[in-house]
C-alpha cells in the first residue's frame, strides 16, 4: 500500500518585521531553504517532479509565481517546475495536503512543498490593490451580522474575529495575555535548549554576517507590559498585538515522497502524512475552523484526541487555540510545547511548513507517535494534518 512521507524539513530562522530579513527577496528567501533542503537530505534536484509553495501576498516581489522562480534562483535544473497557491495563513499547509496527495495517487515521485512570506518587504494586504474582493452578493449575503463593516473594503475582519471568540468562549483579558506571555517563555526555553538549531538553516547577509536564531522572541515581556498594550479592534475588547501573531518574514521547505520511493534512493522518512483534510467554518468569526477541521481529521484517522501526543495550533491570536482547547479537551501541556506564532512569528505563506517543521523536531526528540497540526486561514476555513512519526 502505497503512503506519502517527509523525508526532510528545514525553514529559515523568522525574521520580525523589519528586521534581519529585511534585505532579502523573497524568491531568495525561498530559494535558499530549497538549497538547504537538497544538502540536508541528499535529494538530487532533478528528481524534484514539482515544487508546491505557498504565498498569500502574490504581488510584487512574490508575484509571477514564486515557486518557480525560486527554483531558478536556487540554480536548480530549469526542468523543475512550480506553482504557487494561496489558502490565505494555511497555504504552505495546504502544499504539503497537494504534494502527499500527488505522491499518493502516483502523479509524482517526489515533491517539495513550502512557503515564504516577506511581510516587511510585501505588507499584508498589498494584493487587495485597491479593488473590491467581495462580491456585491457576499456582501449582502452577510449584511448586519455582527462583526461586519459595511463601510470598508474588507468588511470581514480578523481581529474583529478574535473579538467574537473571546466574546462567546468568555476568555478575559488576563487569560489572553497570560497565554501570550506563555508562547514567549516556551519559545525563549526551546531557543536557549537549542531545540530548534536542527531545523535551521542560518541565512547569511548582505553585511557578512548570518542571521541564525528566531527574533520575535520577547524575553523581557510580562504581564504587566502585556496589559498596558491597547486593544485596537473593540475600544472594551480584550485583543492586542500582545496577544497576536506578529507580522514577520521567513520560509519553510519539506521534501515529499512515497516509502517505496525513499528506500530506493537511500532517503530515511521522518514522518507518514497520516491524514490531510480542510474544513470551514463561520467566515464572520473566521477563526474557528481548526475546532470542525480538528474533529474531522480525528474521525477520518480513526483515532482519539488523547492519543495524540503534540498539537500545534496556530496562534493567529490567543483566542484561536484557547477556544480550540475548550472544545476539543486536549491536553494544554501537549499544545504548542516551543511557543507559537505569538513568539515565533507568522510569515503567512510559511507558516505551515514552519510549523511542521518545528512540530517534526519536537516528535523526534521526545518519540511522540502522533502530531497534530492545524491553523485558521483567513475567509473561514482551516487545515489539519496527522503525522506518524517513522
Amino acid at each position: 500500500m502505497s503512503d506519502a512521507v517527509i523525508v526532510g524539513a528545514v525553514r529559515t530562522p523568522v525574521g520580525r518585521r523589519k528586521g534581519s530579513l529585511a534585505g532579502v527577496h523573497p524568491v531568495d528567501l525561498s530559494a535558499h531553504v530549497l538549497r538547504a533542503l537538497a544538502e540536508r537530505t541528499g535529494i538530487d534536484p532533478v528528481d524534484v517532479d514539482d515544487v508546491v509553495w505557498g504565498c498569500v501576498s502574490q504581488v510584487g516581489e512574490q508575484s509571477w509565481n514564486v515557486a518557480r522562480n525560486a527554483v531558478l534562483a536556487a540554480g536548480w535544473p530549469e526542468s523543475v517546475p512550480g506553482t504557487t497557491l494561496d489558502r490565505q495563513c494555511g497555504s504552505s499547509q495546504q502544499a504539503l495536503h497537494f504534494a502527499a496527495a500527488t505522491v499518493l495517487s502516483g502523479q509524482a515521485d517526489l515533491v517539495v512543498a513550502g512557503g515564504v512570506e516577506s511581510m516587511t518587504r510585501v505588507p499584508m494586504g498589498s494584493s487587495v490593490a485597491g479593488g473590491m474582493p467581495f462580491s456585491p452578493a457576499i456582501l449582502e449575503r452577510y449584511r448586519g451580522v455582527e462583526g461586519v463593516a459595511e463601510d470598508s473594503p474588507l468588511p470581514f475582519n480578523q481581529g474583529v474575529g478574535a473579538e467574537l471568540i473571546a466574546q462567546r468562549w468568555r476568555f478575559s483579558r488576563t487569560q489572553l495575555d497570560e497565554f501570550a506571555l506563555a508562547s514567549h517563555e516556551k519559545a525563549a526555553a526551546a531557543q536557549d535548549a537549542g531545540a530548534f538549531d536542527p531545523e535551521l538553516a542560518p541565512v547569511a547577509l548582505d553585511d557578512g554576517g548570518k542571521f541564525s536564531a528566531d527574533e520575535g522572541i520577547r524575553r523581557d515581556t510580562s504581564l504587566a507590559k502585556l496589559g498596558e498594550l491597547p486593544t485596537p479592534f473593540r475600544a472594551d475588547g480584550v485583543v492586542t498585538a500582545g496577544s497576536a501573531s506578529q507580522i514577520s518574514d521567513g520560509a519553510a521547505a519539506l521534501a515529499v515522497t512515497t516509502s517505496e520511493w525513499a528506500s530506493r534512493h537511500g532517503l530515511r522518512p521522518l514522518a507518514r502524512v497520516h491524514t490531510a483534510v480542510v474544513a470551514a467554518d463561520d467566515p464572520v468569526t473566521m477563526l474557528t475552523a481548526p475546532i470542525p477541521a480538528t474533529a474531522k481529521a480525528l474521525r477520518r484517522a480513526g483515532l482519539g484526541i488523547e492519543e495524540i501526543g503534540v498539537y500545534e495550533v496556530n496562534e493567529a491570536f490567543a483566542p484561536v487555540p484557547l477556544a480550540w482547547l475548550a472544545e476539543t479537551e486536549a491536553d494544554p501541556e501537549r499544545l504548542n510545547p516551543r511557543g507559537g506564532a505569538i513568539a515565533l512569528g507568522h510569515p503567512l505563506g510559511g507558516s505551515g511548513a514552519r510549523i511542521m517543521t518545528t512540530m517534526l523536531q519536537h516528535m523526534r526528540d521526545n518519540g511522540i507517535r502522533y502530531g497534530l497540526q492545524t491553523m485558521c486561514e483567513g475567509g473561514g476555513m482551516a487545515n489539519a494534518t496527522i503525522v506518524e512519526l517513522l
